[in-house]
């Protein structure tokens, strides 16, 4: 644990850091929001350097690089898509399919930003894929697995409002109020660029 970050893997070249839901991954423009993961991560690894981002809403795994020369290698994987994601989500409804993609391109709502929304002449490409991992008929949520195929930002969020299913607690894009936003980051994989070992980190969704 540092600084209430939890440590799911450490080596000389990277680590692999849990990111509590609430916190920003990185800094804010603002004063008031210097506090995010990597600063409590500096604390104890300075040479940490961030190379992807979660929402601030987001929970889950993130990989950090340890140094300049492991920050390019391991940005070239994500480039290159060569980094699996995979998400764990709640969902408003219950989603009649058992899987299915989305394939919807995104920008940025610029006079309501960060908001992101479809938009077929001016976005960027955006493809998730998603699978029914349990209904749950009393609560009317469908419990799912998200894969990412692009990075897009809040991809999962509107990929999924799309549907008419937005996840659960997000209330940017159209859900009821909750506790927290439903959405973890429950997997990563990615072979290590410096002994080529193929590794696979996991973390169980806290909701």
């Amino acid at each position: 644990m540092t600084a209430d970050i939890a440590v799911h893997y450490l080596d000389a070249h990277l680590l692999v850091a849990e990111k509590p839901a609430g916190l920003l991954s990185v800094p804010g423009r603002l004063p008031e929001n210097q506090d995010c993961v990597i600063a409590r991560l500096q604390q104890v690894y300075p040479d940490a350097l961030t190379v992807h981002r979660l929402d601030q809403v987001t929970s889950g795994l993130m990989l950090y690089a340890r140094g300049k020369p492991m920050q390019a290698a391991l940005s070239g994987l994500f480039e290159r898509r060569q980094v699996d994601k995979r998400y764990e989500a709640l969902v408003e409804g219950m989603l009649a399919e058992d899987a299915g993609e989305v394939a919807l391109p995104l920008i940025c709502d610029w006079p309501n930003r960060p908001r992101q929304i479809v938009d077929f002449a001016l976005g960027k490409p955006a493809l998730t894929r998603w699978r029914v991992i349990e209904r749950d008929a009393v609560a009317q949520r469908t419990r799912v697995a998200l894969e990412p195929v692009t990075g897009r930002s809040h991809q999962l969020r509107v990929h999924m409002a799309s549907l008419g299913h937005p996840i659960v607690g997000d209330v940017f894009y159209g859900a009821a109020p909750a506790a927290r936003v439903a959405l973890h980051a429950s997997e990563l994989a990615f072979v290590h660029p410096q002994s080529g070992q193929p590794m696979r980190l996991l973390s169980p969704a806290p909701f």
